[in-house]
């Protein structure tokens, strides 16, 4: 996996040894990769159908498993580079497909998503009950308003809840101008992965957009609210902790599945799985700038109620 990316897999009790590269390998850095690999493993299995990872999965591997793209001339090349292959569904939620790899070998699927364990310092978790936001998606099309991030903020205060903003380091700047004047303790950059793990497992509900954290924090358990824009959850929606029930659906305004609650602005286009609506990865999207800090409360408010809090939102 990608270098700075490999806390994710922290305390997996699963997993012997993680291998990392960096995201734009030199030449050095994949040959040193590839002598690592080169027919080490009794099975390797890639879980995406490019040419990079089924090519790694064929140098490790004395047997290869993985997907593969219905609709390109190389699927019968890589069809022969694995003994054990089907052809990705792109309609159906990645995780789903992604479980057809244990039929495939003969396993048991598994549903459950496994978290990174360990435990946040001493000092940082809040006395009181908290929610956790993480206002800062990866890309700007994710996101959801300042305003209305504060007004979210004000009224969990205002209901006895401390308000635990996450973020990474480089998204200070940013989150500057989202909490400016808000009530909120901020942990920007401070928390390794294993502890933004436990920190969301311990509080009463996360509020987040269409982001790994977010992710996270569905399968953690914790009454989790997702905010999403383009992006269709049918396919890359949050999985609850025990598995997803039911699809979601492509537009709504507020589902619930598990332990999941999903908020989108149901525009006519929605979702277009594009990236926001100038097509490019700053764009602003119309559905996240148009949704309603009313909208976010109540289905706060609905998580909060099935967490038994004694007074919600």
């Amino acid at each position: 996996m990608f270098a700075g990316t490999q806390g994710i897999l922290s305390g997996n009790p699963d997993l012997a040894a993680v291998m990392t590269v960096p995201e734009r390998p030199s030449l050095r850095d994949s040959l040193s990769l590839f002598s690592r690999l080169s027919r080490r493993y009794d099975l390797a299995v890639s879980t995406q159908t490019g040419d990079r990872p089924t090519f790694l999965a064929w140098l490790a591997g004395r047997r290869r498993a993985g997907p593969l793209e219905a609709d390109r001339s190389s699927a019968s090349i890589k069809r022969l580079a694995l003994h054990f292959s089907y052809t990705t569904d792109r309609s159906e939620h990645r995780v789903r497909d992604l479980l057809r790899i244990a039929d495939l070998l003969g396993i048991p699927a598994c549903q459950e998503i496994v978290c990174p364990q360990g435990a946040v310092r001493p000092g940082l978790l809040p006395p009181q009950p908290y929610a956790v936001l993480h206002a800062a998606p990866k890309f700007t099309y994710k996101r959801w308003t300042g305003a209305g991030w504060r007004a979210l903020a004000a009224a969990l205060r205002a209901h006895g809840l401390a308000a635990v903003a996450i973020g990474a380091a480089t998204d200070r700047p940013y989150l500057d101008t989202v909490w400016r004047d808000a009530d909120v303790v901020r942990y920007d950059g401070a928390l390794a992965w294993p502890e933004v793990s436990a920190l969301i497992r311990a509080a009463r509900v996360y509020i987040g957009p269409d982001t790994a954290v977010t992710h996270l924090a569905a399968a953690t358990g914790t009454p989790t609210v997702a905010l999403y824009g383009p992006t269709d959850p049918r396919v890359w929606g949050p999985w609850p902790a025990g598995g997803l029930d039911k699809p979601w659906a492509a537009a709504g305004t507020i589902e619930r599945r598990g332990n999941v609650w999903l908020v989108q602005n149901p525009l006519p286009c929605l979702p277009c799985q594009r990236e926001g609506c100038d097509r490019r990865l700053d764009s602003h999207s119309q559905c996240l700038d148009e949704l309603p800090a009313a909208q976010v409360i109540a289905a706060v408010d609905k998580a909060l109620a099935c967490a038994r809090l004694p007074e919600a939102i």
